[in-house]
């Protein structure tokens, strides 16, 4: 550690605040918060990390500074702005979202209302972002039919009013056909609708057309009870998922390796009203309480103070009193929370899907990465074998070998081995002999070994395909592993406990495709050798047949089944009348033997 660092970790408090690492060239690298300043900035320099993306980090500190705060919420929220301010390369960082839609009203005299995907808060008032283009245009031509608004750019006086005007698209401002107090009382109502408050303003609405109507003025009346029925008709498409639950804010979170997802739902009188998914990369050290806050916060900071009560899916260690922050056990509000949670998963895997399409060798990537992780290995498995005994009550016993490569099979590489060295059923010593042969022979034509061997079957064969290996000195330059049959675990060589992986996780469905596939090979293999087997040795030991008339029988009946079932005429016609009687007699006994060993 460099003399400067010891003498700044030395002097730093005891207290919450918020801590930069700088690199040599004075870039702020990595932003952070503690709770004890001291106690965290130090644990970077006196343990060993598992993440090598932290090794990383600490290698290029090069000066820390750090800012004290009252509370770890202060820092939390300071940390927070920091970040989106210097956007470190090691912090977790909110992905672009410059695509998505928003609903924006100009800030200036008889403004305007249009969707952007240039949010400018300094000329507008925002309401968004919009994950969905096709609920925004709707809200926006509900919004249009109630309460035309201006569509020019620019504001001109005018004495005559344009077609828009004659068509009923726009109140005609520009000569004096509406007051400002009443656009902006239309502008209010509809930012009234954005948020969700459609009922209160059906009910102000209605308030209205009473008036009207006592004062017998029926044609604003009337067109009072339009804009009423249109927005009825809307609230009548609306989503509504509880008709208990009035105004909340709920959260979801799904994450993975290198990125997170937090889901947003706003529910006003029981309907979703918003929703929206933030993405956020994890460059280091994820954390999911400190990814769900930084989600909460981003979506606060777009769309203003969020309602009184915000659903998570798990509590969070800080939170401040003035917050009413729930994780609900059960009932409507726990479903709210799980269906914010599916639509970050959902959100997740559709973007997986987009990116595959996109680039097809993403996935085989991606899935190897999982693997290579889920295994330790030292090198991404992009050659994997994989190998599989086959035998019937120790007879016919032959193996198969195929390849996979880049997480996809190589037909060309499959291969079928009938046991030479081992008599009976001996699954151990078969698996070691086909083992051994498949890379004794790639060792001998100097071919590249797999990155990865898969057994299948539980330690028994794995340690015996491990000899074979062991017998060629190549341990130290390919994994091997055992998939059991039963539970599907996966073993590695002098493991008791098998190696955790996740049995939805596509790594797992990667090592039981290649299981599948071997199994597969195998027993067709198996299938046809057993069958050329019962051919030969039953019409081989058949008294007066010999290979002649063997291969005439076969010509004429195809099957042994047929030859079995056959008159003794007709076989006469093929072999003659006397070797007729006796292969007629030997097939019959040879039948009723069979019978009583099932």
């Amino acid at each position: 550690m460099r003399e400067n660092l010891r003498l700044i970790l030395q002097s730093l408090p005891e207290k919450p605040g918020v801590y930069r690492f700088l690199d040599e060239s004075g870039t702020i690298i990595y932003v952070g918060k503690a709770k004890r300043l001291k106690r965290r900035v130090s644990s970077y320099f006196n343990k060993d990390h598992d993440s090598a993306k932290v090794r990383m980090l600490v290698t290029k500190i090069r000066d820390i500074q750090t800012t004290v705060v009252d509370s770890e919420w202060e820092a939390l929220l300071l940390e927070n702005s920091m970040i989106k301010e210097f956007k470190p390369k090691y912090n977790i960082m909110l992905k672009d979202d410059k695509s998505y839609p928003w609903i924006a009203i100009s800030k200036e005299p008889f403004p305007r209302i249009f969707s952007t995907r240039k949010p400018d808060p300094a000329t507008m008032q925002l309401f968004g972002p919009y994950s969905s283009v096709k609920s925004m245009n709707v809200l926006l031509e509900t919004i249009n039919d109630m309460f035309p608004l201006r569509t020019c750019r620019r504001l001109v006086q005018s004495d005559r009013p344009c077609m828009q005007y004659q068509l009923k698209r726009c109140p005609a401002p520009c000569c004096g056909m509406i007051t400002e107090e009443e656009y902006q009382k239309n502008i209010q109502r509809i930012t009234d609708i954005i948020k969700g408050k459609r009922h209160e303003v059906i009910s102000e609405l209605k308030e209205e057309m009473m008036g009207y109507a006592e004062k017998w003025e029926f044609e604003k009346a009337a067109d009072l009870k339009k804009r009423i029925e249109i927005l009825e008709h809307f609230i009548g498409k609306s989503v509504v998922v509880s008709t208990s639950i009035t105004n909340m804010d709920v959260f979801g979170l799904e994450e993975e390796e290198d990125c997170a997802y937090v889901s947003f739902l706003c529910i006003v009188n029981g309907a979703i009203v918003q929703a929206h998914i933030i993405e956020i990369s994890n460059n280091i050290e994820r954390d999911s309480e400190e990814t769900l806050w930084n989600g909460i916060l981003e979506i606060q900071s777009r769309i203003g103070e969020l309602s009184g009560t915000i659903l998570v899916p798990f509590m969070p260690k800080l939170v401040p009193d003035s917050w009413d922050i729930q994780v609900p056990q059960r009932g409507e509000k726990k479903k709210l929370v799980e269906l914010a949670v599916r639509n970050a998963h959902f959100y997740m895997l559709e973007k997986k899907k987009r990116q595959d399409l996109v680039n097809p060798e993403r996935r085989s990537q991606r899935v190897l990465q999982s693997l290579k992780d889920a295994l330790n290995m030292k090198t991404l498995p992009r050659h994997i074998e994989c190998f599989d005994n086959s035998n019937t009550q120790g007879e016919d016993p032959v193996a198969a070998m195929i390849c996979f490569m880049d997480g996809k099979p190589a037909k060309k590489e499959y291969r079928h081995f009938n046991i030479k060295t081992v008599v009976g059923a001996d699954d151990f010593a078969s698996m070691e002999e086909v083992v051994y042969r498949r890379y004794h022979r790639l060792l001998e034509e100097d071919k590249p070994l797999p990155d990865l061997v898969v057994i299948d079957g539980g330690k028994g064969q794995l340690n015996a395909a491990y000899k074979a290996i062991q017998a060629l000195q190549i341990e130290d330059r390919l994994m091997i592993v055992g998939i059991a049959k039963r539970l599907e675990d996966i073993y590695k060589v002098g493991d008791d406990l098998p190696v955790y992986i996740d049995k939805r996780s596509e790594a797992q469905r990667l090592l039981q495709e290649v299981r599948d596939e071997v199994h597969h090979f195998g027993i067709t293999h198996h299938r046809k050798r057993r069958s050329k087997t019962s051919l030969k040795s039953i019409l081989d030991d058949a008294p007066g047949i010999g290979p002649v008339l063997k291969k005439r029988l076969l010509k004429e009946f195809r099957t042994i089944s047929n030859i079995q079932n056959a008159s003794q005429e007709a076989l006469a016609e093929v072999v003659g009348p006397s070797r007729a009687n006796a292969l007629k007699e030997y097939l019959q006994q040879n039948l009723e033997k069979s019978q009583m060993e099932k």
